[in-house]
């Protein structure tokens, strides 16, 4: 049983954790048909499916906890109220741009993942542990990609930096914490948020070094952005996403 003031934010934080998988999930399924080769489209379309899987196992366990419906927090939500990070939901872009997004937010799982594993709030300790199994392919194939262009051609690598200088300072987001994450930290239910991105850029920094790319850290925005701010991109994409549910909200399928 969980303690009454560790509920909501616990609610939140487990909001922004699905919603960063299933919005990434959408981006990464615009892939499809479209991958540079053909076991690549296959791949990718296989990883978008394990991304929308963990945002089921993550919307679940704050439906259990809240007892609000997963479906009704996913169609029926407008931008304004969704907690993932902007970083997922920009367009798609080119390869090299969706291979550096993947990779940035792996790298944050592969971090994130492991300490969340030893939760005191054992459901998520074992959603977490769950998850990581399929977490350490997804690194394994954005990080042989981005070596892939980074190290390739002229054209390759330019792609892969003009990618860098756009994303770098959204995937700071990706640290910034809720407002009740303190109690949370306190009651070792989630780790340190600062502590997390410290790890996570003292993994990528030495890596998209090896990479060739240069990081910039000048770009702007520099402020942490909160999850209560969308681009306009968010909304788009959720007019899509929603399109079938929203044309009859009491169907059932």
């Amino acid at each position: 049983m969980i303690a009454p003031d560790l509920a909501a934010p616990l609610a939140d934080r487990l909001l922004a954790l699905a919603d960063d998988e299933l919005i990434l999930a959408h981006r990464n399924s615009e892939w499809a048909g479209h991958a540079p080769v053909l076991e690549e489209d296959i791949a990718f379309a296989n990883l978008a499916l394990d991304e929308m899987g963990h945002a089921a196992i993550w919307y679940g366990l704050r439906e259990a906890l809240t007892g609000e419906s997963a479906d009704r927090l996913i169609f029926f939500r407008d931008a304004g109220a969704y907690r993932n990070t902007q970083l997922v939901e920009l367009p798609r872009g080119d390869w090299a741009f969706a291979m550096l997004r993947q990779y940035l937010f792996d790298t944050a799982e592969s971090v994130r993942l492991p300490q969340l594993a030893n939760s005191a709030y054992r459901p998520l300790a074992e959603a977490a542990a769950k998850i990581a199994t399929e977490e350490r392919y997804h690194l394994r194939h954005s990080s042989l990609w981005l070596r892939r262009l980074g190290l390739g051609t002229a054209e390759s690598h330019a792609r892969l930096q003009a990618a860098l200088d756009v994303q770098w300072p959204y995937a700071r987001q990706l640290f910034t914490p809720l407002p009740g994450d303190a109690a949370l930290v306190e009651a070792q239910f989630i780790p340190d948020a600062a502590a997390l991105r410290r790890a996570w850029e003292g993994l990528v920094r030495p890596f998209l070094a090896e990479c060739a790319l240069t990081i910039p850290d000048d770009a702007l925005p520099r402020r942490d952005i909160p999850r209560t701010e969308h681009t306009e991109h968010l909304m788009v994409l959720l007019a899509e996403m929603q399109s079938v549910a929203r044309l009859d909200p009491t169907a059932e399928w």
